[in-house]
């Protein structure tokens, strides 16, 4: 059904979420343009006095997550902005870790619609703008924000990063981002700021992201460069310039995500205590990401949706004891490689 009548704060979420739906000509339309014009008459520019910015092909959300988790055992006030969201939209905003009302996000609908005037925005850029919208009013100390595709024209870049990250750069979105890893590398660097932290956690970096750094004067750290990191059956060490963290508890999260929200932590300047560290790399989980939701049967939910996830998800299976058939019920959209992904998923099932 499409909402012709424009919502009011009062009205349900699924009116307002189905009226976003219809109330752009595209569903993805890269450009900040219109976007930043949006956001300046809302002034959420500037939503918190330091900002996280994540891009990656895989990753992102379980890196913000790390982020948020040890910035909240530090004490600070952190807000996090992923997408798309699992079940609920208000997944898509947490303020301390916690998710929102509806009506907060109804509220933050009707700011940005009377905001817009007659400036048309997609559905993702509204939702962008409705967080914004919802950090600024909590008077947060730290935001996070994940990026939605790409980098450079993604919605979340009309802000300006104190620390830039790239998770990990593989072919996905390529109709949008270019046909190999160089120009997918180009435009997630594309979030990179003048004089600030860029943290990759790529190993297998594309020169063209060194290139985009050194063009905007960002402060590149790559991982197995100016950061690292080890593991053991038992623990994990991190090293940077700053010294050596040693007997890091194993994380929940994919250790190469948990080691490049450190190494974005560590290059952030903020006061961050080693147990605040241990506690949050500790207690970090996300939903859908190796979840084990039975034993028995054992049941595993993973929203690896291309082969660069689906290997990883590969790995993950072999390690576990096989007893018996081991089935998969897989759901991608069309435009993903879903050959490629079923490639590594086939050794395992």
């Amino acid at each position: 059904m499409i909402i012709k009548r424009t919502p009011q704060a009062a009205s349900p979420l699924a009116s307002w979420l189905s009226y976003l739906e219809n109330l752009h000509s595209k569903t993805i339309d890269l450009g900040l343009e219109r976007v930043s014009l949006v956001a300046a008459r809302l002034g959420v520019l500037k939503p918190a006095p330091f900002v996280f910015t994540v891009a990656g092909t895989n990753g992102k959300g379980t890196t913000c997550r790390t982020l948020e988790s040890i910035l909240m055992a530090a004490g600070y006030k952190v807000g996090v902005y992923s997408s798309p969201h699992l079940v609920r939209y208000t997944e898509r905003v947490r303020v301390q870790g916690q998710e929102l009302p509806e009506s907060a996000h109804t509220a933050s609908f009707a700011e940005i619609e009377s905001a817009r005037g007659d400036i048309s925005l997609t559905y993702f850029e509204y939702g962008t703008l409705s967080a914004l919208w919802l950090f600024k009013q909590a008077q947060l100390d730290v935001v996070i924000l994940e990026v939605g595709l790409g980098g450079r024209l993604d919605a979340t870049n009309i802000v300006d990063a104190d620390v830039a990250v790239v998770t990990s750069i593989a072919l996905d979105h390529t109709d949008w981002l270019g046909p190999d890893r160089e120009s997918i590398g180009r435009e997630k660097a594309g979030i990179f700021r003048s004089e600030k932290p860029a943290i990759v956690g790529e190993p297998e970096m594309p020169s063209t992201i060194a290139d985009v750094a050194q063009e905007k004067g960002a402060l590149l750290q790559r991982r197995g460069v100016e950061w690292n990191y080890s593991v053991t059956d038992h623990d994990w060490a991190f090293s940077d310039a700053h010294g050596t963290l040693e007997n890091l508890p194993l994380p929940l999260v994919p250790q190469p995500n948990a080691a490049t929200a450190l190494a974005a932590l560590r290059a952030s300047g903020l006061e961050v205590s080693e147990n605040a560290i241990r506690d949050g790399i500790a207690s970090a989980i996300l939903p859908g990401r190796f979840q084990i939701v039975s034993e028995s049967p054992r049941v595993i939910f993973d929203v690896a949706h291309n082969p660069h996830a689906a290997e990883y998800l590969t790995g993950r299976m072999k390690a576990l004891p096989k007893n018996g058939r081991v089935l998969a019920v897989i759901g991608m959209l069309h435009d993903k490689d879903i050959a490629g992904t079923l490639a590594w998923l086939k050794s395992v099932v």
